[in-house]
C-alpha cells in the first residue's frame, strides 16, 4: 500500500481528513466496504463471522463475551478478554462502557462472533485514550457472545423494598428466582463461585422474606428454596468453606430429611472436616436410599481409607504417650 513517504506508523495518528489528502485507503476503510452499517449513519460496521442463534440480546440483558479491541496497523490488542477462560458477566447500561460495543451487542444472538469497526463517535472520541488510544480513532473490535440472560425482571424486582416484593405477585416472584437460579448455573459452570453463591443467596432470601398467604404457598416456597440450599451447600465446598456447606445442606434436610442430595452433600461436608463418624452416618443414609450411586459408594470407600489411618494415627500416638509409663510392682 502508497503512503506517498509516510510510514504506517504515522499514518495511524493522522486524522481521516489528512489521509484523503494523501490519498491514502487504509485497512479498515478496506474492510469497511464489506461491513453492514446497522444505524443508518456508517458510524458502526458490522461482518458476522459466524452467526448465533435465537434472539437478539435485550437492552436489560447481563452477558458473557469475549472481545478483542484493535488499533488500525496493530496485531495485538489494546484490551483483551481473551486471557480470561470464564469472563465475568457484565451488566449492559452499567458494566459495558464502549457506547459502540454495547449497541453492537443489541444485534447480536448467543453463539454469535462478529467484528465491528467503530468510529471515533463510538469509541473513544475526539480526544482518544491516552497513551494507548489516538485521537479520532477508529476501533476494530471481536466479539463472541457466550450465553446471556435478561435480567430487567430481576433488576426491577431487587430495587423494591420487602414490604414491595410481598405484593408482587407469586408468579413474578418464581419467575425472578429461576432468573436467579440460571444466573448461578451459569457461574458455577464457569467456576465463578462467588458470583454462584450470590445469586443463590439472593434468591433464598426473597423466598424467605416472602409472606405465604396460606399453607399451601408455605408448602410450595418451601420446595422451591430446596434447589438453592442444594446449590449453597456444593458452592460452598467448591470454596473450600465445608463449614458452611454442612449449614446449608442441615437446612436443606429441615425441608426434607429424606433428600438423598441432603444427606450426600452434608456426608461430603464432613468428611472435608474430618469428622468421619457423621460423615459416615449421613453417607449411609445417603447409600441407603440410593444402593447403587456412583459418587455416594466412592466416597465411602474413600471414607473408609482415612477412617482406618485417622484410627492408626490415634493408636500411634497412644502407644508412645503411655509407652513410659511402667507398671509398679506389688
Amino acid at each position: 500500500m502508497s503512503t506517498n513517504g509516510n510510514t504506517a506508523r504515522i499514518t495511524q495518528f493522522m486524522a481521516p481528513e489528512e489521509r484523503l489528502q494523501f490519498g491514502i485507503e487504509t485497512p479498515y476503510q478496506r474492510l469497511a466496504l464489506q461491513m453492514q452499517d446497522i444505524l443508518g449513519d456508517r458510524g458502526i460496521l458490522k461482518e458476522v463471522i459466524h452467526p448465533g442463534e435465537g434472539r437478539p440480546i435485550p437492552s436489560h440483558a447481563s452477558v458473557s463475551i469475549h472481545f478483542s479491541g484493535f488499533l488500525e496497523y496493530s496485531d495485538m490488542p489494546f484490551e483483551t478478554t481473551l486471557n480470561h477462560k470464564y469472563p465475568r458477566m457484565m451488566k449492559l447500561g452499567r458494566d459495558v462502557t464502549l457506547y459502540g460495543l454495547e449497541l453492537g451487542l443489541l444485534t447480536m444472538k448467543k453463539g454469535e462472533f462478529s467484528r465491528f469497526l467503530f468510529m471515533p463517535k463510538y469509541a473513544y472520541g475526539d480526544l482518544g485514550c491516552p497513551p494507548h488510544i489516538p485521537p479520532l480513532a477508529t476501533v476494530l473490535y471481536e466479539v463472541q457472545v457466550l450465553d446471556f440472560l435478561d435480567s430487567a425482571q430481576v433488576d426491577e424486582f431487587m430495587d423494591l423494598s420487602v414490604e414491595e416484593q410481598n405484593d408482587v405477585q407469586l408468579a413474578k416472584l418464581l419467575s425472578v428466582v429461576d432468573t436467579q437460579r440460571n444466573f448461578g448455573n451459569l457461574c458455577f459452570n464457569k467456576k465463578r463461585y462467588e458470583d454462584a453463591k450470590e445469586r443463590y443467596q439472593q434468591a433464598v432470601t426473597v423466598l424467605q422474606n416472602r409472606e405465604p398467604l396460606n399453607d399451601e404457598e408455605k408448602k410450595h416456597l418451601e420446595e422451591v428454596k430446596l434447589p438453592f440450599l442444594l446449590n449453597l451447600s456444593l458452592t460452598y465446598l467448591k470454596l473450600e468453606k465445608p463449614h458452611k456447606g454442612l449449614c446449608f445442606g442441615q437446612k436443606a434436610l429441615a425441608i426434607n430429611p429424606q433428600n438423598t442430595k441432603a444427606l450426600f452433600r452434608c456426608g461430603q461436608a464432613c468428611f472435608e472436616m474430618k469428622d468421619y463418624e457423621k460423615a459416615q452416618d449421613y453417607l449411609i443414609l445417603a447409600q441407603s436410599k440410593k444402593p447403587f450411586d456412583p459418587d455416594i459408594n466412592t466416597l465411602l470407600k474413600k471414607l473408609g481409607l482415612c477412617y482406618k489411618d485417622y484410627l492408626d494415627g490415634e493408636r500411634e500416638m497412644c502407644s508412645k504417650m503411655f509407652s513410659g509409663f511402667k507398671p509398679k510392682e506389688k
